[in-house]
């Protein structure tokens, strides 16, 4: 039990630093708070979807503390000690804190990386409900204009909670197939040996569209955003670096797809 209860508390450790340093390594960052990061929430989710709902609300409580020191040049925007709290709870703690719902799909949905995936777009949804909220109230009238600020809050949260959304499911489809988090260690997700060995080709091919993925997020979602005002715009999508756009979605695309062309290739070279 208390091999156990160690292995849990070190684990859940290692994620919350993980998840922490993630967190500082930001895609995209917004002119009035919200960022877009590399799957941050990932570790948080992994251990959530480990040890259970109990377990994954600690670990996120204690990754939105952190986040909360990380970000305190926030409170002094707040005009009150009600804004305080309300911005420290909202945009932080329950903000982060709500990443332990990630893993309430294991039982209920079969397949890991489908289970993960649900978790993460949950999650997210949540986080985002915060954030929302937040922006409506504590912030109207100080980065957020107070007529119709509920609408303003939906987009502007919007710009950076989806790209973060997108990277967070493309990287929990990709690591959820590639590890299996079920055992008491996790292991490496057994493919079936092929003449050539080319059980690398699947993985490698997910990190490519992975990659790609964080590229595109990178380089589109920042420039829909107005630096000066903050609201979602399209004024400057001509901007956008639309050829690398292009070019690196197309290589990590077609290598992809070749090494799924090689992979299927070799198991029925094996089969035959």
């Amino acid at each position: 039990m208390k091999n156990t209860k160690a292995r849990v508390l070190t684990e859940s450790a290692i994620m919350i630093a993980l998840a922490t340093v993630l967190s500082i390594l930001k895609i995209a960052e917004m002119p009035y708070g919200g960022s877009v990061t590399i799957a941050s929430a990932l570790p948080i989710a992994i251990i959530a979807y480990r040890y259970g709902l109990k377990t994954g609300l600690f670990a996120g409580t204690v990754h939105a503390a952190l986040q909360l020191v990380l970000g305190l040049s926030a409170l002094s925007y707040a005009t009150s000690w009600q804004s305080a709290v309300a911005i420290i709870m909202l945009d932080y703690i329950v903000a982060f804190a709500v990443i332990g719902f990630a893993g309430v799909f294991r039982k209920a949905i079969p397949n890991q990386a489908a289970a993960l995936t649900a978790g993460a777009v949950l999650v997210c949804v949540l986080r985002y409900i915060c954030h929302v909220i937040s922006g409506a109230t504590v912030w109207a009238g100080i980065s957020i204009p107070t007529a119709a600020a509920l609408a303003y809050s939906f987009v502007y949260n919007a710009t950076y909670m989806l790209p973060e959304t997108i990277v967070l499911v493309v990287a929990s489809l990709y690591i959820g197939s590639v590890i299996d988090f079920r055992p008491a260690s996790p292991k490496r997700i057994v493919m079936e040996k092929m003449a050539g060995g080319a059980a690398w080709a699947k993985p490698v091919a997910g990190l490519l569209v992975c990659g790609a993925v964080i590229f595109d997020v990178a380089e589109i979602f920042e420039k829909l955003q107005d630096a000066e005002t903050g609201e979602f715009t399209l004024a400057y999508v001509s901007s956008i670096n639309w050829l690398a756009v292009i070019i690196v979605t197309a290589v990590a695309l077609v290598g992809a797809v070749a090494l799924i062309i090689v992979h299927k290739s070799l198991q029925n070279f094996k089969k035959d």
